[in-house]
């Protein structure tokens, strides 16, 4: 029996890789505002009951941290009621939920990296939407995997590693902070791993990853800090202009004010994740160089 799944926000930067990785596991359909509204219920309703999936994979999200402190109340649409109703729907089904949060659900006071039994304490509304996301799948109990993640990144959307790029070529002088601490990690590994999880099910996925259900975390491995980060994405890039040298200085948060508070060390314990499903996580300045060299 071919396996169904419905992927939400395939034009995003993770979007995007498993609509290339998910396409040999099933039935794909993939989907994206505006033709899915994870802020509308009945619109929900309507893809689901059109696509009939066995497995939904939820790529979309409200991700922009600083405009949700603007508008809270769609980041609650769309990252907690809409995740919610999914499972719901799912759980009437007998289907199972992918779902993708965030280290943004912890403060960053920890100083080891977080577990996923580690009480959350979000610091910004888009940590508290995911967050309450997460809990609404939670209390469906129906079946799922919450997968949290952290600083993910493509070239293909905007986000850390094209904005140092643009950044470099516009000047020669970046100022980076260096006081935020967490692990950057790949779209495309991100999606490659999601596909080997579900490829695992064989020809039952959804009773073998039932099995398995639950909160895991799962990011590149080893940890940097932004301004660490930066360097990297600069000692890789590709350029036109070999003579250019762009001078990156360590700077604190403090310097860039911001209505968003952003965790200091939100770095990840995947362990649970390498030992449930066998996986074994790279570091993440070998996937940024795979990412960046090979395009």
């Amino acid at each position: 029996m071919v396996t169904k799944l419905l992927l939400l926000g395939n034009s995003g930067q993770l979007g995007w890789e498993l609509n290339r990785t998910l396409i040999s596991l099933g039935e794909l359909t993939a989907v994206d505002y505006p033709e899915i509204d994870l802020g509308n219920p009945n619109n929900i309703q309507e893809i689901v009951d059109a696509t009939a999936p066995d497995i939904i994979i939820n790529a979309g999200a409200f991700t922009d941290v600083d405009l949700a402190e603007k508008k809270a109340d769609l980041a609650f649409a769309v990252n907690s009621e809409g995740p919610g109703f999914l499972a719901e729907l799912l759980k009437k089904r007998g289907g199972l939920l992918i779902h993708f949060s965030t280290d943004y659900v912890f403060n960053g006071k920890s100083g080891t990296p977080y577990v996923e039994t580690d009480s959350p304490s979000p610091l910004n509304i888009y940590g508290k939407s995911k967050l309450d996301g997460e809990n609404n799948i939670l209390n469906n109990d129906g079946n799922y995997l919450i997968f949290r993640t952290s600083w993910v990144y493509s070239l293909r959307r905007r986000c850390f590693l094209t904005n140092v790029l643009k950044w470099a070529e516009e000047t020669n002088i970046l100022r980076i902070v260096n006081d935020q601490t967490s692990t950057p990690t790949s779209s495309r590994f991100l999606a490659e791993v999601i596909a080997q999880i579900i490829a695992q099910g064989r020809d039952h996925p959804v009773e073998w990853l039932s099995e398995r259900k639950g909160l895991y975390h799962l990011t590149n491995s080893g940890s940097c800090s932004r301004y660490e980060w930066a360097k990297k994405i600069l000692l890789l890039r590709k350029t036109n202009d070999q003579r250019k040298t762009i001078h990156v200085l360590p700077v604190k948060s403090a310097e860039f004010p911001s209505l968003v508070r952003r965790p200091e060390n939100s770095v990840l314990n995947c362990k649970k994740l390498e030992s449930t499903f066998d996986n074994n996580l790279p570091q993440w300045d070998k996937s940024l160089e795979l990412m960046i060299t090979k395009q």
